[in-house]
């Protein structure tokens, strides 16, 4: 397969590449793993030949042979990605090849994995879920008898910390101190659950560990049942490594599945088959995806990345915007800037001051520079620091992996200090040379990235980008079906129409079960890439703030509102909505769909309906006599249900992704039928129409989106009054200008900083741009109920200029929206000024002490300290883990 690899990549005539499979397959050999790297293969091939996509991550993508094999597609040899990192002589443990696939097809994954090898020879891997403060407080309120509502909302003001902290956080954070929970009488709740922290609350199934081994693989390890009837060892993945056991990671990725959904837009739509994992072809109906387009690099580089893969978050926008990206190996080092250790060890503003010039790239030593100077000196790597332990000892790169692993602890540096010096000295390095180099690993050696990973995870980023700039469109759909990011439905349609992309509201007849593009004007057929006709000879062109226009990437496109975004809607429902198109009445929807009136009811209000009977609600009198209006329609759902031969009941709402089988045509329930001259009737114009307020409360109910009008419009006359400034105007004001900005909030974080203080991150939406703040500890003690608490803000801050394009906002102190509309309706202009004046009620500064390791870095005990991007639930902003939640109740 190596050799077939070779010829198929263009690697034949390659005696780097020779030589580095040879001694690839060496090690391989001689550990006995070549039977896992077939298997592996296999297990890809069929993952491919099932129609799914599927991509190598971690410091597997370093392996020459992964690449030959067809395992991956990130060419190391073009990165300088190094084996070792991932496999060598001297490593102890197994390899852990990790593999991507779309989430939504993750689970036909497994099972053909079982179908494949027997559930004799194959097993997932389970986890323990353990007592945090959240789930402690659920379970223990329960057994004490608290009603289910009082005991949720108790437990979503608290951020997802240890259970320990829960007394502490009560006394420490601002806005639980606001809360007055430490006053309810909970003390004996709160008391117990602390008790539970980190015991185990139940074993659940690993999201992506599968065990491949032999017909004994049940004799090595227990096997259960997994809720999902999968066999599941009850081993963990710690557990697994020390007994021995090969591991693969099939884990499920949204974007994936983003990108697949996208693929199957542009062909049904344009009729164009887009080569995503290609550079070049033949074929000219394909239209293939070259790693140096420049309209995507412009596009990065304004900061323009909502919803791309791993760069939308608010500090990578602000990232991308210093470094301006311009090849695959800038996104590889700016995935890798954007880490905990290289942030927390101040890797960041060196690079960038090297980078653009401003100030010279240093070097330990000379014979280091090679090894450095694709980083400016920097040593951002994991790799790096191999090579500077290979070159400095003059050992190879299996030991210097060995010495790098650890780095990690002040033990393991003294240890790997008094291996390094004395190597590095008799290898004809003077001492003050061997100290510069130590600094340097001293410093960054534990906290570098490893590049493969980068580079495997640069490639989908650059990919969902390409998609973005140029079939804008298809990628926000795939985005809104399978909602891969941190971002809420709303902020990405917000985006889209930004981008020039029609938002069309849910229609009975166009809708579809997910989110489907329409073209709004004739289909032209591309076979050419626009950008290529300005020649070849022509120099590339830098990047120029305004030179990108998002407004152009979309036009001529839209995007229709689904069925399954309505909010209780079952996927049998959907089926049959969809199923039975077109409509010519709502007699007719509610005869052949049969929803169920709750169902049938929120279709009607979010204007489902409004072509079939040509309503205009939101338009001209509320009062209209003779004229159809929504809440005649809804009156009348509620006569068709009365008039029916049999009720129709929702069926049981079921995941999109684990759907079971469908029950045999005999099972299902008979339709409904109406009899032809039922007795109520319901006069038009009897109810008034729905105003666009009313419109667009029930879309946010209902759709978790505003799709007729942004709910910041409402308060627009108000915002104008005291001079907001909108998200498209920030880069007007100079650095440092005290701003009033407005906005619906969209997301909030509290990330690890190396000072050790609590920061809040928080990113508003005005229908203009988002908006991104900081509160720093300094200001929390005042704003951060409002920030946790409250959906529409009113924020005082400075500007703080982060980029060409790229700005951001220190903020100074923050008010409720919603309040300050109420008091401005109700006392007028200068009352609501006056507001504003007042000084603020400071609710003390923030407690705890941080989290001090032995390198000096220190961690806020509230910060982030999980991954920031959970499953996206129904609401209408994204919190972390260490977010607080509404202390209200």
């Amino acid at each position: 397969r190596v050799e077939d690899g070779l010829a198929e990549r263009g690697l034949r005539r390659s005696r780097e590449a020779r030589e580095r499979a040879a001694a690839e397959l060496d090690v391989i050999e001689r550990k006995r793993l070549s039977g896992y790297f077939v298997a592996v293969a296999g297990i890809t091939d069929m993952i491919r030949e099932m129609g799914v996509r599927c991509a190598i991550r971690g410091s597997g993508a370093g392996s020459l042979v992964t690449y030959l094999i067809g395992i991956g597609e990130v060419n190391p040899l073009e990165h300088g990605l190094l084996m070792e990192r991932f496999l060598s002589e001297g490593r102890i443990g197994l390899p852990d090849i990790d593999v991507d696939v779309e989430s939504a097809r993750r689970l036909d994954c497994y099972r053909a994995i079982f179908d494949r090898y027997g559930e004799s020879r194959v097993a997932c891997v389970s986890m323990m879920e353990n007592y945090r403060a959240r789930s402690a407080i659920r379970d223990v309120a329960g057994a004490m008898g608290l009603p289910p509502h009082e005991i949720d909302a108790i437990a979503k003001a608290f951020p997802h910390i240890r259970a320990r902290q829960i007394t502490a956080s009560l006394r420490d954070l601002p806005e639980l101190r606001e809360s007055r929970l430490g006053e309810a009488g909970l003390e004996r709740v709160f008391r117990l659950a602390e008790k539970l922290d980190g015991l185990p609350r139940h074993i659940a199934l690993h999201p992506c560990g599968v065990l491949v081994g032999n017909a004994g693989l049940r004799d090595r390890t227990p096997v259960e049942r997994s809720l999902l009837g999968f066999p599941m060892s009850q081993f963990d993945k710690d557990d697994v490594e020390e007994a021995g056991l090969l591991k693969l990671d099939v884990l499920g990725v949204r974007m994936q599945s983003a990108l697949a959904y996208a693929l199957g837009e542009i062909k049904r739509v344009d009729g164009v088959t887009v080569e995503l994992d290609a550079q070049s072809g033949d074929d000219p109906d394909t239209r293939y995806v070259p790693h140096d387009d420049r309209e995507t690099y412009d596009m990065i580089c304004a900061g323009r990345t909502l919803g791309c893969f791993q760069i939308e978050s608010p500090g990578q926008r602000e990232l991308v915007a210093k470094l301006e990206p311009r090849t695959l190996h800038d996104l590889i080092v700016d995935i890798s800037l954007f880490r905990p250790g290289p942030v927390n060890s101040d890797m960041v503003t060196p690079y960038l001051e090297a980078r653009h010039g401003w100030r010279k790239p240093f070097y330990p030593h000379e014979r280091l520079r090679e090894a450095l100077k694709e980083t400016h000196g920097v040593v951002v790597f994991h790799e790096q620091v191999l090579k500077i332990i290979e070159v400095m000892t003059g050992r190879d790169l299996s030991f210097a992996e060995t010495l790098r692993r650890t780095l990690g602890t002040p033990e393991g540096r003294e240890r790997v200090r008094n291996h390094f010096v004395p190597l590095a000295r008799a290898n004809g390095f003077g001492d003050e040379e061997v100290e510069r180099a130590w600094q340097v690993l001293d410093a960054f050696g534990g906290f570098g990235f490893c590049k493969a990973h980068a580079a495997a995870f640069a490639l989908p980023t650059y990919q969902s980008a390409w998609l973005k700039r140029h079939h804008a469109a298809a990628f926000f759909a795939g985005v809104l079906t399978h909602e891969p990011g941190m971002y809420p439905p709303r902020v990405i349609i917000d985006e889209a129409r930004q981008c020039g992309v029609r938002i069309l509201p849910l229609d009975i007849n166009k809708s579809d079960k997910d989110w489907r593009v329409e073209r709004l004007g004739p289909r032209v057929r591309v076979r050419v890439d626009p950008a290529r006709l300005e020649g070849a000879d022509r120099p590339r062109r830098t990047f120029k703030a305004g030179a990108f226009r998002a407004r152009e990437i979309g036009e001529g496109y839209a995007l229709r509102v689904p069925f399954s975004a309505v909010k209780g809607v079952s996927e049998a429902e959907v089926e049959r909505m969809v199923a039975g198109r077109p409509y010519t009445s709502l007699a007719d929807f509610w005869d052949r769909a049969r929803p169920s009136r709750p169902t049938m009811e929120r279709i009607v209000q979010v204007g489902g309906l409004d072509a079939v009977h040509g309503l205009r609600p939101g338009a001209g009198e509320r009062w209209r006599p003779g004229e159809l209006t929504r809440r005649d329609l809804i009156a009348q759902v509620g006569t068709l249900e009365r008039a029916s031969s049999i009720g129709v009941q929702a069926g049981p709402r079921r995941s999109r992704r684990y759907a079971p089988a469908r029950p045999p045509e005999s099972h299902r329930p008979a339709a409904a039928q109406l009899p032809l001259g039922f007795t109520e009737h319901v006069t038009p114009g009897e109810l008034p129409e729905m105003t666009e307020a009313e419109m667009v409360e029930a879309e946010l109910e209902i759709l978790g989106m505003d799709i007729s009008r942004h709910v910041i419009s409402f308060h627009d006359e108000l915002l104008d009054a005291l001079g907001v400034t909108r998200a498209r105007d920030l880069l007007g004001p100079r650095n440092g200008a005290e701003v009033l900005v407005a906005g619906v909030k969209v997301a909030t974080q509290t990330p690890a900083i190396r000072s050790g203080q609590r920061i809040i991150f928080a990113t508003l939406d005005d229908s203009t741009g988002p908006i991104d703040l900081t509160f720093f500890e300094s200001v929390q003690g005042r704003c951060a109920a409002t920030v946790f608490g409250s959906w529409l803000l009113l924020v005082r801050g400075a500007v703080r200029r982060t980029g060409a394009r790229a700005v951001s906002i220190r903020a100074l102190d923050c008010w409720n929206l919603a309040d300050l509309d109420a008091l401005w309706r109700a006392r007028g202009l200068d009352a609501v000024r006056a507001e504003l004046d007042r000084p603020p009620a400071d609710q003390g500064p923030v407690g705890g002490r941080a989290i001090e390791y032995a390198n000096g870095f220190r961690l806020s005990p509230y910060a982030d300290l999980g991954p920031a991007v959970t499953d996206p639930p129904r609401r209408l902003w994204h919190a972390s883990p260490g977010s607080s939640g509404p202390t209200a109740a």
